[in-house]
């Protein structure tokens, strides 16, 4: 079922999105060569509570961690932990927050140093994607309108969209339905009409190499299935009576 927000309650949503926009830009200015992931937590964990929000990863399903943390061919669900980050490597930061009642919850890719050019291609290339998505989340469009300008702008730069993991519904709960996927499937996939009160994320998973992903023994993890790079961003939009808003403030 989907749950349809409120103005009120959409606020309150934006007033999470505010705490974990100060988050990020915390971790943005720590984020550097020879950090360890597990540092990262710590920080973002502290960062968090001191804004009087709950970590919304912390404990879910059994997660470990208060964010997660994937580099490199790590696409998402990343445990932080002893790895410290080098030149050139590709950093992924995923962190859902619980500030009164409310989830917010964003990911954004991060370049430590100097990355390669394909690299670069590959983090904007997400990052449009993600731009494009929003584009046309509207009101009287349907789910698979954004799922397919997704699929069509990754796939025609020569880059593969994650089919085993996608966007959804958040606000009340962390993850609700509908979800969105960053590709077209068959059936009714993606057939939900998109409404007033509605608030989902769009979060883009895009390959270098093929679509095929894998998770590691620690149950969490996932990584591309031939190690090439992942990169993923995230953002929460909600659908109003005055049309699209980001809710995302980064």
């Amino acid at each position: 079922m989907i749950i349809l927000k409120s103005e009120a309650e959409i606020a309150k949503i934006r007033e999470s999105e505010r705490i974990l926009a100060k988050v990020f830009e915390r971790l943005k200015q720590t984020i550097s060569e020879g950090i360890a992931t597990s540092y990262l937590n710590k920080l973002a964990h502290s960062e968090i509570t001191k804004q009087g929000a709950t970590p919304a990863f912390l404990g879910y399903r059994n997660f470990p961690a208060s964010i997660c943390t994937s580099v490199n061919e790590e696409v998402i669900h990343g445990l932080p932990g002893d790895r410290r980050l080098k030149k050139g490597d590709l950093l992924k930061i995923d962190i859902g927050i619980l500030y009164k009642g409310y989830y917010a919850d964003e990911a954004e890719s991060f370049e430590i140093g100097k990355i390669t050019a394909e690299a670069k291609t590959l983090i904007n290339t997400t990052r449009k994607a993600l731009e494009i998505g929003i584009g046309v989340a509207k009101k009287g469009n349907m789910v698979r309108d954004i799922s397919f300008a997704i699929q069509e702008f990754v796939e025609k730069r020569g880059f593969s969209v994650v089919r085993e993991y996608c966007g959804h519904g958040s606000g009340k709960e962390l993850h609700e339905e509908p979800e969105i996927p960053n590709f077209v499937g068959n059936g009714s996939d993606g057939k939900t009409k998109i409404k007033e009160g509605m608030v989902f994320c769009i979060e883009p998973m895009i390959n270098i190499g093929a679509s095929e992903i894998k998770v590691l023994s620690d149950g969490w993890t996932v990584v591309t299935k031939d190690r090439s790079l992942s990169a993923h961003t995230e953002k929460m939009v909600a659908i109003t009576g005055k049309g699209t808003e980001v809710l995302s403030l980064r």
